[in-house]
């Protein structure tokens, strides 16, 4: 990714924005022991009015800075908040643990908030690593 592309990407939401509607969404934020990526990948059901998405974080929280990327065939980053030579390092590694996780995460996405706490645990441990 270079500099030139992340000036046309648009500034990520905070979390904590997001979290403002009244929407129920299941959510997780996934550790670097769960996923072999380094720093947190937070992960959800439907919310906000955008396509499935997951959102990467340093550190955890709802007011970090974060880059999303699509849960779509191409996967891609489509907002970011973090310095560029953060997406540069961990963009790779976040679009290759969401085309490894794709099917899965697009189910969470869209059929996650029927699912008991039991389900969802069993979901969280069928993830991927890369």
């Amino acid at each position: 990714m270079t500099d030139q592309d992340t000036m046309h990407i648009p500034a990520d939401t905070r979390l904590a924005d997001e979290l403002a509607d009244d929407d129920v969404v299941e959510m997780a934020n996934l550790t670097t022991a769960q996923t072999g990526v380094p720093g947190t990948i937070f992960i959800s059901t439907a919310m906000g009015g955008h396509g499935p998405r997951v959102k990467y974080f340093l550190q955890p929280g709802r007011s970090q800075p974060s880059f999303s990327v699509a849960v779509t065939d191409i996967p891609t980053v489509i907002a970011n908040s973090l310095p560029v030579r953060v997406v540069r390092q961990r963009s790779p590694q976040v679009i290759d643990w969401v085309s490894c996780n794709k099917d899965a995460l697009l189910d969470f996405w869209y059929q996650g908030d029927t699912w008991t706490q039991p389900e969802v645990n069993d979901f969280i441990q069928k993830l991927r690593r890369v």
